[in-house]
């Protein structure tokens, strides 16, 4: 008697475990997410004339750029060996290498983070660049009443309000300057007092200007005379930026005042500089997120330890996928915004 031999089981579909055909999948809709951005940087670049490229002015660190991408370059072939040492059953150097990959990602991590504090400390950031030499010179007001409200309240927190800060700074100047006998404390308050004084002073003559649009070779105890002529306004010269910037110099240099104004810095226009910094924080924030959650599912994978066998290859090399996504994407971030 013959007996059959059962047919094997016919599996239908693509002959790749379903877990790698969902991250290609999921790497399919990451590309259309990662090319809708690239694509509109594109067009934006490409179709706005005078466009910020000077890294100077952006504040892009092309060499800080160029590291982060060796690092993420080096990050994937170590997650490549850490997927073939799993797979010819050296589980300690797989744990390492990606132990590697993870400190690398970390690394990128730490140097965009160097980066951004550039972009923040230089005020590069969407909605704060001047674009012209009006904002410019706003932006210089707005940071000097900032700073002179800060000195204000730092020296009577008790006043709440501005008008009553700088009254209670009056009477204080008044009272140690007609005192007799100071102490060598009391000279030195009145110092700092009068230099205050001096600043918000300072402050309330170059706002003035501005909003008249008035160089500052007038005087501003002639702007109420002004107001009152018929015409005047057309006899002088309107405020310029470099007046504004170098006063602004002026005061951080001064011995008197210098120590009270640190912090104040001249603005300087960037033509598309709002449109730069919103598509540079959008492209490199996400693309940040992307390493991040990298990283976690390198440590997932790191906390099996010694349990870490053959059985997770498919996982690791799942992840080696997504972080190639990674890496891809960054190498095309690079020269687009860094470079180009």
């Amino acid at each position: 008697m013959t007996h059959a031999v059962a047919a094997p089981t016919l599996k239908m579909g693509i002959p790749i475990p379903n877990a790698k055909l969902g991250m290609w999948l999921f790497l399919g809709t990451e590309i259309m997410f990662f090319t809708a951005f690239i694509g509109t940087y594109i067009v934006m670049r490409m179709g706005s004339l005078g466009w910020p490229t000077d890294t100077h002015v952006t504040h892009i660190n092309i060499a800080l750029g160029g590291t982060n991408t060796f690092v993420l370059i080096l990050s994937s072939y170590f997650v490549v060996v850490s997927h073939d040492a799993l797979l010819t059953n050296q589980y300690s150097k797989a744990w390492k290498f990606m132990l590697a990959t993870l400190v690398l990602g970390f690394v990128f991590l730490g140097i965009k983070g160097v980066e951004y504090a550039g972009k923040i400390q230089h005020d590069i950031l969407p909605g704060h660049i001047p674009e012209n030499n009006r904002q410019a010179m706003d932006k210089v007001i707005n940071q000097f009443g900032v700073l002179v409200d800060q000195r204000l309240a730092a020296s009577y927190p008790k006043e709440t309000k501005r008008e009553d800060q700088k009254a209670a700074l009056d009477a204080r100047i008044k009272t140690l300057t007609e005192k007799s006998g100071k102490s060598a404390a009391e000279d030195k308050e009145l110092a700092e007092a009068s230099a205050l004084s001096k600043l918000n002073s300072e402050y309330v003559s170059l706002k003035e200007h501005v909003r008249a649009d008035l160089s500052l070779a007038v005087p501003f105890a002639k702007f109420d005379d002004i107001r009152k002529e018929e015409n005047a306004r057309s006899k002088y010269a309107p405020v310029t930026l470099d007046e504004v910037n170098g006063e602004v110099e002026k005061l951080v240099k001064d011995p008197e005042m210098g120590p009270l104004a640190s912090g104040l810095t001249p603005a300087h226009p960037i033509l598309y500089g709002n449109l730069f910094a919103s598509n540079y924080f959008l492209m490199t924030g996400f693309h940040a997120i992307h390493v991040i959650i990298g990283l976690f599912m390198f440590i997932l994978v790191l906390m099996k330890g010694s349990r870490l066998c053959v059985d997770d290859a498919i996982l690791v090399e799942n992840i080696g996928l997504y972080w190639h996504f990674v890496d891809l994407v960054w190498i095309f971030l690079f020269p687009l915004l860094y470079i180009i």
